[in-house]
Protein backbone atom coordinates (compact mmCIF):
# COMPACT_ATOMS: atom_id res chain seq x y z
CA UNK A 1 0.00 0.00 0.00
CA UNK A 2 1.33 3.47 -0.83
CA UNK A 3 1.04 6.39 1.16
CA UNK A 4 2.10 9.77 1.18
CA UNK A 5 4.04 11.31 4.27
CA UNK A 6 6.48 14.01 4.75
CA UNK A 7 10.18 13.27 5.21
CA UNK A 8 11.88 15.55 7.76
CA UNK A 9 15.12 16.51 8.32
CA UNK A 10 16.90 15.22 10.70
CA UNK A 11 20.38 16.55 12.51
CA UNK A 12 20.57 19.25 9.44
CA UNK A 13 20.95 15.87 7.32
CA UNK A 14 18.16 14.97 4.73
CA UNK A 15 18.37 11.89 2.79
CA UNK A 16 16.87 12.29 -0.75
CA UNK A 17 15.41 8.45 -2.54
CA UNK A 18 15.24 8.15 -6.37
CA UNK A 19 14.33 5.85 -8.18
CA UNK A 20 15.58 4.87 -11.83
CA UNK A 21 13.62 3.62 -15.20
CA UNK A 22 13.21 3.76 -18.66
CA UNK A 23 14.20 1.45 -21.88
CA UNK A 24 17.23 -0.67 -22.50
CA UNK A 25 19.89 1.63 -23.18
CA UNK A 26 18.28 4.97 -21.82
CA UNK A 27 21.14 5.23 -19.31
CA UNK A 28 19.84 4.84 -16.42
CA UNK A 29 23.17 3.29 -14.74
CA UNK A 30 25.03 5.79 -15.90
CA UNK A 31 22.60 8.47 -14.43
CA UNK A 32 22.70 6.72 -11.37
CA UNK A 33 26.41 6.78 -11.27
CA UNK A 34 26.60 10.87 -11.86
CA UNK A 35 24.03 11.23 -9.11
CA UNK A 36 25.55 9.09 -6.42
CA UNK A 37 29.21 10.22 -7.90
CA UNK A 38 30.59 7.35 -8.08
CA UNK A 39 30.81 3.78 -10.38
CA UNK A 40 28.13 1.47 -8.16
CA UNK A 41 26.21 0.58 -11.06
CA UNK A 42 27.78 -1.21 -14.04
CA UNK A 43 27.46 0.80 -17.83
CA UNK A 44 28.29 0.52 -20.84
CA UNK A 45 27.04 0.31 -24.61
CA UNK A 46 25.66 -2.93 -25.67
CA UNK A 47 23.19 -4.39 -27.98
CA UNK A 48 21.19 -5.83 -25.23
CA UNK A 49 20.00 -4.92 -21.72
CA UNK A 50 22.96 -4.48 -19.09
CA UNK A 51 21.37 -4.19 -15.92
CA UNK A 52 19.87 -7.43 -14.83
CA UNK A 53 18.40 -6.90 -11.02
CA UNK A 54 17.46 -3.63 -8.66
CA UNK A 55 20.40 -2.15 -7.27
CA UNK A 56 20.37 0.36 -4.41
CA UNK A 57 23.41 3.09 -4.30
CA UNK A 58 24.35 5.56 -1.74
CA UNK A 59 26.45 8.99 -2.61
CA UNK A 60 28.73 10.02 0.32
CA UNK A 61 27.57 13.47 1.98
CA UNK A 62 27.56 16.37 0.17
CA UNK A 63 28.10 19.26 2.31
CA UNK A 64 27.49 22.88 1.56
CA UNK A 65 24.99 22.26 -0.99
CA UNK A 66 21.85 23.65 -0.17
CA UNK A 67 21.17 25.68 3.63
CA UNK A 68 18.23 26.33 5.77
CA UNK A 69 17.78 28.93 8.05
CA UNK A 70 21.09 30.08 8.03
CA UNK A 71 22.09 26.74 8.49
CA UNK A 72 24.44 24.18 6.13
CA UNK A 73 22.41 20.91 5.07
CA UNK A 74 24.00 17.69 4.44
CA UNK A 75 23.05 16.39 1.45
CA UNK A 76 22.65 11.93 0.82
CA UNK A 77 21.49 10.78 -2.25
CA UNK A 78 20.03 7.48 -2.36
CA UNK A 79 19.40 5.82 -5.68
CA UNK A 80 17.82 2.17 -6.71
CA UNK A 81 18.99 1.60 -10.39
CA UNK A 82 16.10 -0.86 -12.30
CA UNK A 83 16.55 -3.19 -15.13
CA UNK A 84 15.49 -1.64 -18.64
CA UNK A 85 11.55 -1.89 -19.53
CA UNK A 86 10.61 -3.97 -21.92
CA UNK A 87 13.90 -5.82 -21.48
CA UNK A 88 15.88 -7.71 -23.57
CA UNK A 89 16.30 -11.33 -21.69
CA UNK A 90 13.81 -10.61 -18.76
CA UNK A 91 10.05 -10.71 -18.87
CA UNK A 92 8.15 -7.92 -17.96
CA UNK A 93 6.55 -9.40 -14.89
CA UNK A 94 9.86 -10.26 -13.82
CA UNK A 95 11.30 -7.07 -14.14
CA UNK A 96 7.85 -5.25 -12.79
CA UNK A 97 7.95 -8.19 -9.51
CA UNK A 98 11.84 -7.54 -9.09
CA UNK A 99 11.01 -3.37 -8.77
CA UNK A 100 8.01 -3.71 -6.54
CA UNK A 101 10.31 -5.79 -4.27
CA UNK A 102 13.28 -3.28 -4.19
CA UNK A 103 11.00 -0.27 -3.64
CA UNK A 104 9.20 -2.15 -0.96
CA UNK A 105 12.49 -3.39 0.85
CA UNK A 106 14.74 -0.20 0.32
CA UNK A 107 12.09 2.84 0.40
CA UNK A 108 9.28 0.70 2.15
CA UNK A 109 9.37 2.97 5.22
CA UNK A 110 11.84 5.74 4.48
CA UNK A 111 9.85 6.76 1.23
CA UNK A 112 10.56 7.70 -2.37
CA UNK A 113 10.81 11.50 -3.00
CA UNK A 114 10.96 11.10 -7.14
CA UNK A 115 10.67 8.60 -9.51
CA UNK A 116 13.12 9.44 -12.68
CA UNK A 117 12.33 8.02 -16.44
CA UNK A 118 15.58 8.49 -18.13
CA UNK A 119 14.64 8.85 -22.01
CA UNK A 120 17.54 9.43 -24.77
CA UNK A 121 16.82 12.74 -26.20
CA UNK A 122 18.15 11.51 -29.53
CA UNK A 123 15.42 8.83 -29.76
CA UNK A 124 11.86 9.46 -30.55
CA UNK A 125 9.10 9.13 -27.53
CA UNK A 126 6.39 7.47 -29.48
CA UNK A 127 5.06 3.82 -29.71
CA UNK A 128 3.96 0.99 -27.49
CA UNK A 129 7.36 0.50 -26.17
CA UNK A 130 7.95 4.46 -25.05
CA UNK A 131 4.51 3.75 -22.85
CA UNK A 132 6.14 0.55 -21.51
CA UNK A 133 7.98 2.71 -18.47
CA UNK A 134 5.36 5.16 -18.03
CA UNK A 135 3.16 2.17 -17.25
CA UNK A 136 5.15 0.77 -15.15
CA UNK A 137 5.95 3.75 -13.42
CA UNK A 138 2.05 3.87 -12.84
CA UNK A 139 1.52 0.67 -11.73
CA UNK A 140 4.49 0.84 -8.91
CA UNK A 141 3.90 4.27 -7.48
CA UNK A 142 -0.19 4.17 -7.81
CA UNK A 143 -2.41 7.51 -8.06
CA UNK A 144 -0.07 9.56 -7.02
CA UNK A 145 3.01 9.36 -9.65
CA UNK A 146 2.07 12.30 -10.69
CA UNK A 147 3.45 14.06 -8.37
CA UNK A 148 6.42 11.79 -7.68
CA UNK A 149 8.08 11.82 -11.39
CA UNK A 150 10.57 13.44 -13.71
CA UNK A 151 12.02 12.89 -16.69
CA UNK A 152 15.65 12.89 -17.33
CA UNK A 153 16.72 13.08 -20.93
CA UNK A 154 20.31 11.91 -21.80
CA UNK A 155 22.67 12.47 -24.62
CA UNK A 156 21.18 16.40 -24.89
CA UNK A 157 24.66 17.19 -26.12
CA UNK A 158 22.77 15.90 -29.28
CA UNK A 159 19.92 18.51 -29.36
CA UNK A 160 22.72 21.37 -29.55
CA UNK A 161 24.70 19.45 -32.41
CA UNK A 162 21.67 19.43 -34.40
CA UNK A 163 20.80 23.35 -33.44
CA UNK A 164 18.20 22.96 -30.97
CA UNK A 165 17.15 24.55 -28.37
CA UNK A 166 15.74 22.68 -25.28
CA UNK A 167 12.08 24.56 -25.91
CA UNK A 168 12.96 24.05 -30.15
CA UNK A 169 13.34 20.55 -29.39
CA UNK A 170 9.86 20.15 -27.33
CA UNK A 171 7.59 22.20 -29.40
CA UNK A 172 8.88 19.56 -32.09
CA UNK A 173 8.05 16.23 -29.96
CA UNK A 174 5.50 13.75 -30.05
CA UNK A 175 2.06 14.15 -28.49
CA UNK A 176 3.07 11.18 -25.91
CA UNK A 177 5.40 13.33 -24.59
CA UNK A 178 4.31 16.22 -24.28
CA UNK A 179 1.19 14.70 -22.77
CA UNK A 180 3.46 12.89 -19.81
CA UNK A 181 5.59 16.41 -19.10
CA UNK A 182 1.94 18.23 -18.87
CA UNK A 183 1.00 15.56 -16.50
CA UNK A 184 3.92 15.41 -14.21
CA UNK A 185 3.74 19.69 -14.08
CA UNK A 186 6.60 19.80 -16.72
CA UNK A 187 9.27 18.11 -14.51
CA UNK A 188 12.19 17.29 -16.29
CA UNK A 189 16.07 17.96 -16.82
CA UNK A 190 18.54 17.89 -19.82
CA UNK A 191 21.48 16.25 -19.25
CA UNK A 192 24.90 17.24 -20.73
CA UNK A 193 27.97 15.37 -21.46
CA UNK A 194 30.17 17.96 -23.78
CA UNK A 195 31.50 20.49 -21.76
CA UNK A 196 30.71 19.21 -18.18
CA UNK A 197 32.60 17.63 -16.16
CA UNK A 198 31.10 14.65 -14.24
CA UNK A 199 30.54 16.82 -10.92
CA UNK A 200 29.45 19.40 -12.89
CA UNK A 201 26.69 17.40 -14.41
CA UNK A 202 25.85 16.13 -10.80
CA UNK A 203 25.24 19.30 -9.33
CA UNK A 204 23.13 20.67 -12.48
CA UNK A 205 21.20 17.38 -12.08
CA UNK A 206 20.44 17.29 -8.25
CA UNK A 207 19.95 21.07 -8.20
CA UNK A 208 16.50 20.51 -10.46
CA UNK A 209 15.88 17.30 -8.14
CA UNK A 210 16.09 18.87 -4.94
CA UNK A 211 14.00 21.66 -6.54
CA UNK A 212 11.06 19.45 -7.20
CA UNK A 213 11.21 17.94 -4.16
CA UNK A 214 11.34 21.11 -2.68
CA UNK A 215 8.50 22.37 -4.73
CA UNK A 216 6.46 19.36 -3.46
CA UNK A 217 7.36 19.82 0.65
CA UNK A 218 9.51 16.85 0.71
CA UNK A 219 6.61 14.38 0.27
CA UNK A 220 7.54 10.72 -0.01
CA UNK A 221 5.62 7.29 -0.95
CA UNK A 222 5.67 4.93 1.28
CA UNK A 223 5.55 1.14 0.04
CA UNK A 224 4.51 -0.85 3.36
Amino acid sequence: MRKKKIKAMTNNKIVINLALFGRTQSGKSSVGNILLGSTDFHSCFAPCSVTQECKLGRSCHLHGFMRRAGQEIILQVQVLDTPGYPHSKLSMQHVKQQAKKALEHHFGEDGLHLALLVQRADVPFCGQEASHPIQLIQELLGDAWKNHTAVLFTHAEKLEEAGFKENEYLCEASDTLLSLLTSIQHRYIFQYKKGNSINEQRMKILEKIVEFIKDNHYQVLTFK
